[in-house]
């Protein structure tokens, strides 16, 4: 095995680790709600690796982090659901590894304004899918929690919506800054 392929391997592996401890670990994120969700850092490693490897490093990194999720108490009803909302919302966070090319170029060139502006698409395009994950399946599972008279798909909004957007918001400030302050650290590996 190569020693790129071996780097790549560790680095999703450590990346998406680090993604679950920032996920459960109560002093790094704030429970929004009891179910499930809270604004936390969680989203920053798997965008780490999404912009430094590209698709393939962000997509396995996701996928590694909903299934360590599996393994950590789970709130599953029935098992499309837990597919959904672990699995498929965790993955499509890596989907921001189409930037990485632009981002990576951006950088290196020393346009703070291009390297922000593809970040800042990176994480809301990984950020959106995951929350439209969520989203459905607040609608399709977790319809009967929502108040008597709302309609489901304002629940399922408000809710997947109150720590999302704010997830997003902190991903996108913290990875730039980190891209800004050490890119040398995190490019060269596309």
């Amino acid at each position: 095995m190569s020693s790129k392929r071996t780097l790549f391997l560790i680095e999703v592996a450590i990346f998406a680790a680090m993604a679950l401890l920032l996920d459960i670990l109560p002093f790094l994120s704030f429970k929004v709600w009891a179910q499930g969700g809270s604004v936390s850092f969680a989203m920053i490693p798997i965008f780490i690796v999404a912009f430094r490897w590209g698709l393939k490093g962000g997509l396995l990194a996701g996928l590694l982090w909903g299934v360590l999720q599996l393994l950590f108490g789970p709130t599953i009803f029935v098992p499309l659901q837990g597919f959904l909302d672990y699995i498929v919302a965790f993955t499509v966070l890596g989907l921001a590894g189409i930037f990485a090319g632009p981002i990576q170029k951006a950088t290196k060139e020393g346009k703070a304004g291009t390297t922000l502006s593809y970040i800042l698409l990176g994480t809301l395009l990984g950020s959106t899918l995951r929350f439209l994950a969520h989203f459905t399946g607040g609608i399709v599972f977790f319809g009967e929690y929502a108040p008597e008279g709302q309609p489901v798909w304002l629940y399922s909004l408000i809710y997947n919506g109150s720590y999302m957007l704010p997830g997003f918001l902190i991903s996108a400030v913290i990875v730039y800054f980190l891209f800004y302050k050490q890119p040398r650290t995190l490019l060269n590996a596309v």
